[in-house]
């Protein structure tokens, strides 16, 4: 049976989201299960940390905050967009390289738009930087026969330890791989289990270092982070969630209606199963529902 999340406004439950949960422990082994987490889905941005990881295998050199944007999904703040530019001129590349959608950015502050600001710019700008080390076509770096995304999709089904069931296309134009919420939990495992000197490892630094890199100063990823060192974690577009612990202890989340309001308390209840917990987790656990400017109810899991 599927987690359900209640949205409750004013004493009356106004909405139900029914959730699919997988939890393991530190030796893999399941601690919870909800709904059919053995059939292929799509993890969305939740997989960036392993197309970094494809990039890094193929000679890609980010380390710190910039490696950390480009498994991000960032909200276009300042040092957002200043990080891609970064990135871009590192590998001798303007803006006009990046084929990810114009967009505007999730921060508010910010009146600009552009390709730089799109929230998939950090893994774009990576992908080209890959593509410029290894002497591949920068014009074709989203097709998926492009030797870049061949790279990643293998790079995807040796840590998932699946086939890729299907493919399509993503919100940014990249190939995007249908596989498993086990396959998704048991590739994060790795990250935690990898060496000292690894490219998994340094992913896993580096999204632990720099929160703020892979999604926004306010962003609820980056504040389950800093409540929560030792945690990595990634969000996915249509109410996907990816994260591990360091000791091994990790799991995934999917909304099946691909609401984003009920992914939040959803991944702080998976949290919770696994004996992850802090005072900063009790407002995302249960965001408040508003009416008129102020709390009428909040959103509950059942």
């Amino acid at each position: 049976m599927s987690m359900i999340v209640e949205v409750v406004r004013s004493g009356f439950v106004e909405s139900t989201h029914q959730v699919r949960v997988l939890t393991v422990d530190a030796q893999g082994r399941p601690v919870e299960t909800r709904g059919a987490v053995h059939v292929p889905i799509s993890p969305r941005s939740s997989m960036k940390p392993l197309q970094a990881l494809g990039m890094l295998r193929a000679g890609l050199d980010l380390e710190g905050e910039l490696l950390a944007l480009a498994c991000g999904s960032h909200s276009g703040e300042p040092f957002h967009v200043d990080g891609v530019r970064k990135i871009l001129a590192g590998a001798g590349l303007a803006e006009e390289a990046l084929l990810c959608p114009e967009d505007y950015p999730f921060d508010r502050a910010s009146t600009e738009h552009g390709r730089v600001w799109m929230n998939c710019s950090g893994k774009h700008s990576a992908m080209l930087a890959t593509c410029v080390l290894n002497d591949w076509p920068l014009s074709t770096y989203l097709e998926p026969a492009h030797p870049l995304q061949r790279a990643i999709r293998a790079t995807v089904e040796e840590f998932t330890g699946e086939r890729v069931a299907a493919s399509g296309v993503d919100g940014c134009g990249a190939p995007l791989f249908f596989v498993s919420m086990l396959g998704v939990t048991r590739a994060f495992r790795a990250f935690a289990q990898s060496s000292e000197d690894s490219y998994e490892r340094k992913i896993l630094d580096a999204m632990r270092a720099h929160p703020e890199w892979t999604s926004g100063t306010d962003r609820a990823e980056a504040r389950l982070m800093r409540a929560l060192p030792g945690l990595m974690l990634k969000t996915g577009a249509e109410g996907f969630e990816a994260f591990v612990f360091e000791d091994g202890r990790a799991g995934t989340v999917k909304v099946e209606d691909g609401s984003g309001r009920a992914r939040v308390p959803a991944t702080v209840a998976a949290l919770r199963s696994l004996g992850l917990d802090a005072p900063e987790l009790a407002e995302l656990a249960a965001p408040p529902v508003l009416g008129g400017g102020r709390p009428v109810g909040e959103l509950r899991i059942r």
